[in-house]
């Protein structure tokens, strides 16, 4: 069977100060995940497709992919094995990721029998030297649809980097070049950014609060968020 394609004024400081304090409550505050299609629906399987890769690093749509199973199975859901689905869209001659995610959902349904489809996109993948340090950062965009109706259930993003972990360097300006230098060349050799990519990916698929995915039916907390 084949797939068919988709195709100013200064202010007095206590008004300033105000106004600071605003802005970080502000920031402080994450408006509710509107869950209403989500609960509808109660998925409780998953299709992962190709990630989209927004990014020049070539490892990035596998890096991504091979790690997005774990969490979802994690939290309740029954997810198509990676190997089989990447196999049935190369017998049906789809390879790159855009094509994949432009098959319509009638047609994914059909094919895979999965209740939902999880859409991924790349947008940071590898390592970048910024002269005083190294940094390993990947960022990844998600959505789930439901692959039955066509209705975008969830969506977010997340992002993992190595410049969360704190560095007290007390070498001097040299050792910290040289120290920046190293760590490109081990982070790009190692290939860093899998393992970065693994935390992104738990981040942006594993339930939590305030707007993460829901628990699946699989879970002993599935319905209680």
């Amino acid at each position: 069977m084949t797939i068919s394609k988709l195709s100013a004024a200064r202010a007095p400081r206590w008004a300033l100060v105000a106004a600071v304090a605003a802005a970080l409550g502000g920031c402080a505050t994450t408006a509710p995940y509107d869950y209403t299609a989500f609960r509808e629906s109660r998925p409780a399987s998953m299709l992962i497709l190709p990630p989209v890769n927004n990014t020049n690093e070539v490892k990035a749509t596998h890096g991504v992919l091979a790690q997005a199973t774990q969490p979802l199975a994690e939290a309740g859901y029954y997810v198509l094995p990676v190997g089989l689905v990447d196999e049935t869209f190369r017998q049906n001659g789809l390879t790159q990721a855009a094509d994949i995610q432009e098959v319509s959902t009638a047609k994914l349904r059909e094919i895979f029998g999965a209740d939902a489809a999880v859409y991924l996109k790349v947008t940071q993948y590898g390592t970048t030297y910024k002269v005083l340090s190294s940094d390993t950062t990947v960022a990844v965009e998600g959505r789930i649809v439901d692959l039955r109706s066509g209705r975008v259930l969830w969506e977010g993003s997340a992002r993992a980097s190595s410049a969360e972990q704190s560095s007290s360097n007390q070498a001097g300006l040299i050792g910290v070049l040289v120290e920046a230098v190293v760590k490109q060349i081990m982070h790009t050799v190692s290939d860093a950014s899998y393992q970065y990519a693994g935390t992104a990916d738990a981040r942006l698929l594993t339930p939590h609060k305030p707007n993460g995915v829901l628990y699946g039916p699989r879970s002993p907390n599935y319905g209680k968020d």
